[in-house]
C-alpha cells in the first residue's frame, strides 16, 4: 500500500514560471550552471546551485553557499516570485517532447514507504553525492527537485488526470529545449480522495530517476523525526516531493557507450574476439540504431556494424538479461578489460537524446569504438527492482527531464 499525499505547494507565480523553472541541478557542472544563471538571472538554478553567486575560489560546498541558497529562497517568497497555495492539492505535470506526451501526478511520498521498500530502488547511492542535497534540503527546509517515480497504470488515476486536464492550466509554456510544460491543479475533495485511495491499492512504486535526491530527502526526514518534540507522524518532513508517472506513458532512451582504446587488440582481432564471445558481427551500410533486444550497433574505424547476441549468451535473469549487462559481461569486461564502468576512465556514456552522430564525433575526437544500445524497458526496470537487485551503471536515460522549482515542498 503506497501513501501518496496531496500537499501545500510553493510554486512560481504564473508570470515568471517559464523563466524560473530549471533543469535539475546535476545536469550542469559549475561552469555551465554559472553561464545558465547569467543567461537567465531569474532561473531557480541560482537557488539550486547557489555557488553560481560566488567567485570560483569559493568552494561549491562551503557553508556560505547553502546560506545563500536559503537567503535567495526566502527572498523569492518575500518578493512574490514564489507563492504558497493554502490548500492541500495534487498537481498534474504534463511534458510534451517531439509530439509525445507523458503526464505525472505531483504529490508527496512517504519516507517510511521508501525505508520499507514499497518505494523500490534500482541504483546504489553515494554518500558524497547525497551530502550536498542533504545540506540543501536542510538549509532551505524544503524539497525543490521532485523525485521521478513510476507505477503500474491505474484506470482510476488516469480518469482523474483526464478530468483535471479539462480545466485551464496553471502554467503552459515551452522551455528553451523545446519541451512543452503544462500544470493543472486537483483540489476537489472527491478527486483528491479518489487519487489517494487509488495509490493505496498499488503495492509497489519505483524510483525511475533521482535516487540521490530521494535518499537525501529521506535522511533529512529521519534526522528531523529523531529531533522532533511531540512527534505525530503527520509532519511534512515524513514525506518527500515526487512526480509519479504511469508505466504506459514512460519512455526510456538508449544510453550508449564510447571506448577510448581496444585494449591492445587490432580491429580485426577485436571483431574475431566478439564472434568467439557469442556475437554475430554484420557490416552495415548506415548508422545502426538497434530495433530489438540483444542487438547492438558498433562504430569502429569509420564503419558501422550490427552485433547480434547469440542464444548462448542470453539470460532470463532480470539483471544479466539486460542488454547493458550482455555487452558488459561478454565484451567490455573480458575483451576490453573494463570491469568497473563506474570508475574506468576508458569508457564514457552518451545519452540517446544526443543521437548516433554524437557517437561518430566522439570516435573522431577522443575514442575509437562506440556501441549504440537498445533501450532498457520500464518493465525491465520494474523486474530488477522487484527482485531487490541493482541495474548496471548507466542503464537508463529518461527524457524529458522534470523541471526543478515548479513545485516546492516545505518541511
Amino acid at each position: 500500500m503506497a501513501i501518496i499525499r496531496p500537499f501545500e505547494c510553493v510554486r512560481p507565480n504564473t508570470e515568471v514560471a517559464a523563466r524560473f523553472a530549471a533543469l535539475p541541478y546535476d545536469v550542469y557542472n559549475r561552469e555551465e550552471a554559472t553561464k545558465e544563471v547569467e543567461r537567465e538571472p531569474m532561473s531557480f538554478l541560482k537557488i539550486d546551485r547557489a555557488e553560481t553567486q560566488f567567485s570560483e575560489d569559493v568552494d561549491t560546498y562551503a557553508d556560505e553557499v547553502y546560506l545563500k541558497a536559503r537567503e535567495l529562497f526566502l527572498k523569492a517568497i518575500e518578493d512574490g516570485t514564489l507563492i504558497t497555495d493554502s490548500d492541500k492539492a495534487y498537481y498534474i505535470y504534463e511534458l510534451t517532447m517531439d509530439n509525445r506526451t507523458q503526464t505525472g501526478i505531483v504529490a508527496t511520498a512517504s519516507i517510511d514507504d521508501y525505508e520499507n521498500n514499497v518505494i523500490k530502488k534500482h541504483e546504489n547511492t553515494r554518500a558524497d553525492k547525497e551530502a550536498d542535497r542533504i545540506r540543501h534540503v536542510d538549509s532551505l527546509s524544503a524539497q525543490t527537485g521532485p523525485i521521478f517515480l513510476a507505477y503500474r497504470a491505474s484506470e482510476a488515476i488516469n480518469a482523474e488526470v483526464k478530468k483535471a486536464k479539462e480545466n485551464a492550466p496553471l502554467y503552459s509554456f515551452v522551455s528553451n529545449d523545446g519541451i512543452r510544460h503544462r500544470v493543472f491543479k486537483i483540489n476537489n475533495p472527491e478527486s483528491v480522495m479518489c487519487i489517494k485511495n487509488a495509490f493505496e491499492k498499488i503495492d509497489s512504486i519505483y524510483i525511475a530517476d533521482g535516487h540521490h535526491r530521494a535518499a537525501s530527502a529521506v535522511k533529512v526526514g529521519l534526522k528531523r523525526r529523531s529531533e522532533a518534540k511531540n512527534y505525530t507522524g503527520e509532519e511534512e518532513f515524513n514525506y518527500f516531493l515526487s512526480v509519479l508517472f504511469p508505466d504506459e506513458e514512460l519512455m526510456i532512451m538508449d544510453y550508449n557507450r564510447v571506448i577510448k582504446d581496444l585494449n591492445g587488440l587490432s580491429s580485426i582481432q577485436f571483431i574475431k574476439a566478439l564472434e568467439d564471445k557469442g556475437f554475430d558481427v554484420l557490416e552495415a551500410k548506415e548508422a545502426v540504431k538497434p530495433s530489438k533486444k540483444a542487438s547492438f550497433g558498433m562504430y569502429l574505424e569509420g564503419k558501422w556494424y550490427e552485433l547480434r547476441a547469440r542464444e548462448e549468451i542470453l539470460s532470463t535473469d532480470p539483471v544479466d538479461g539486460l542488454d547493458v549487462a550482455i555487452l558488459q559481461n561478454n565484451c567490455l569486461t573480458p575483451l576490453l578489460g573494463i570491469s568497473d564502468p563506474k570508475t574506468d576512465k576508458r569508457i564514457d556514456f552518451v545519452g540517446g537524446i544526443r543521437g548516433l552522430k554524437e557517437l561518430e564525433e566522439r570516435c573522431n575526437k577522443d575514442c575509437v569504438l562506440a556501441f549504440s544500445m537498445y533501450p532498457t524497458s520500464i518493465q525491465e526496470l520494474f523486474a530488477v527492482a522487484d527482485a531487490n537487485r541493482l541495474m548496471p551503471p548507466k542503464s537508463t536515460w529518461f527524457e524529458p527531464k522534470l523541471r526543478s522549482g515548479l513545485f516546492i515542498h516545505r518541511i
